[in-house]
């Protein structure tokens, strides 16, 4: 049986050879936040900017017994502050990646979206889980879980690339999306069975790339060979996906909830479609899935650095 968490140590243990990612931590002001971002920096994985109000940071660290010395300290009067100034550090130059504190994630997406003065791209911004679950083989991405509530077809696509090209980030060989839906067949009446066949078609149309792709498909056909061989399901997501999209928020997030306390999976998360790659961690996150996180955000900050080197050679 596989050993507990490999997924994610393989992840970082892909970081070690990379320097660590320089990423602004928005108003890290509660033991959790603190700690991760500590965390993560003595694993290597990012050197952190903390933003938020000096004062209450270096109380935290005294009460957790944390040097922090070595790390910048950007002071902000609140949290909205922290947020925009979190912002500043990348728009600047100064930070290749962005990390949630103990804001809420709409204070800190508010700032990321803003038209002037944020991180927008012409891509959607869209979430991903990278899931670490004990008895699949491959770690499983899902999205969208935590950003895009109802997605149109149009925002969907997005979602899709942007979760295709993490997978080429974390080094996966053969990306294999699942558009999920609570059948296998379309069906006019059910309006996710004709998104998830006309993203399917952008695909074979070079709409959608570096993926292969197909749906609808039903959670167990997508990850059960079995399943798919019962049902005469010939590709070759089928039964072997390793990129799940969901219809809708609700359905991601009741999804992810499920493998993570029902089958033991551990959740690292992250954003994309910014500038730059933003890591959302919870206060519930284990140890291993915040340092996860912060592997992710590194690998997807190396591999952009080697396409934009490879561009200009």
């Amino acid at each position: 049986m596989e050993q507990e968490h490999d997924k994610y140590k393989h992840l970082i243990a892909r970081c070690q050879s990379l320097p660590p990612t320089p990423t602004a931590v928005a108003h890290p002001c509660d033991a959790a936040s603190l700690q991760g971002a500590v965390d993560a920096a003595k694993a290597g994985l990012i050197a952190p900017i903390l933003v938020g109000p000096e004062a209450r940071i270096k109380e935290i660290a005294t009460k957790l017994g944390l040097d922090i010395s070595e790390y910048r300290i950007i002071d902000a009067a609140h949290s909205e502050d922290s947020a925009a100034k979190a912002v500043a550090e990348v728009r600047a130059g100064r930070a290749d990646a962005l990390m949630k504190g103990s804001l809420h994630t709409d204070e800190l997406m508010g700032a990321v979206v803003r038209r002037d003065t944020g991180l927008r791209t012409a891509r959607r911004i869209s979430h991903c889980f990278v899931m670490d679950v004990p008895m699949y083989e491959e770690a499983l991405l899902i999205t969208d879980a935590a950003i895009n509530i109802v997605p149109t077809l149009k925002e969907k696509v997005h979602i899709v690339q942007n979760a295709i090209d993490l997978g080429h980030d974390l080094g996966v060989s053969e990306v294999r999306v699942a558009i999920l839906s609570a059948m296998e067949t379309v069906n006019p009446d059910v309006a996710s069975t004709i998104e998830a066949a006309a993203l399917c078609k952008m695909a074979d149309r070079g709409q959608i790339t570096g993926a292969l792709l197909d749906g609808p498909l039903a959670l167990d056909n997508a990850i059960s060979p079995e399943a798919a061989r019962i049902k005469n399901l010939h590709s070759p997501v089928a039964g072997r996906a390793n990129v799940l999209v969901v219809p809708d928020l609700e359905a991601g997030n009741m999804l992810a909830k499920s493998l993570t306390f029902l089958a033991g999976a551990d959740a690292a998360g992250i954003v994309l479609g910014a500038r730059v790659p933003i890591i959302l961690t919870s206060r519930a996150d284990s140890l291993i899935a915040r340092l996860a996180s912060c592997a992710v955000a590194t690998l997807v900050v190396a591999a952009r650095r080697a396409d934009v080197e490879q561009k200009g050679a």
